[in-house]
């Protein structure tokens, strides 16, 4: 299985690949034992879908390579803890474990409009059987925080 810093470093390259192409600072990676399935960025922007978060636009990405709506045994890695919306389409496609960097905190203080619920509440209260670890590479997926506002003319 691909270890979750390899992975998370997938969705860390995606997230700057997103930057540069003037999309938000959100990577997010899905494998399923040492294949890489998808590495992708935040889409928000590019396709005017507010929906189109990194693990939804992974999800989509992912569920059409495998032709299947479930992706059972995948493994994620997200830039940051992913929210509600992005947690129930993860919960949804059945993935085994997610792994994340930076927390809602993180992406709160760097300006963006979140739901301050977090990942593992949502998990427990839906009684979720998909694993959630954090702060994988927690320090440069924050970094991505501060790259993106160096990039971006204008505030979020």
């Amino acid at each position: 299985m691909i270890s979750a810093d390899t992975l998370m470093q997938l969705a860390i390259d995606a997230a700057k690949q997103g930057i540069t192409r003037g999309q938000s600072p959100f990577g997010c990676a899905i494998a399923i034992g040492e294949r890489v399935i998808t590495a992708t960025h935040n889409h928000v922007l590019a396709h005017t879908d507010i929906t189109a978060h990194a693990e939804i636009h992974a999800l989509r990405l992912a569920c059409k390579e495998e032709n299947s709506i479930f992706l059972e045994n995948a493994h994620v890695a997200a830039t940051c803890e992913p929210c509600p919306m992005c947690m129930a389409a993860l919960h949804w496609a059945r993935v085994d474990t997610v792994y994340y960097g930076a927390s809602i905190s993180d992406a709160e203080k760097a300006g963006f409009n979140e739901l301050n619920v977090p990942a593992q509440q949502l998990l427990q209260l839906g009684n979720s059987p998909v694993k959630l670890i954090k702060n994988i590479r927690q320090e440069d997926c924050k970094a991505l925080f501060t790259e993106w506002r160096h990039n971006t003319p204008m505030p979020y």
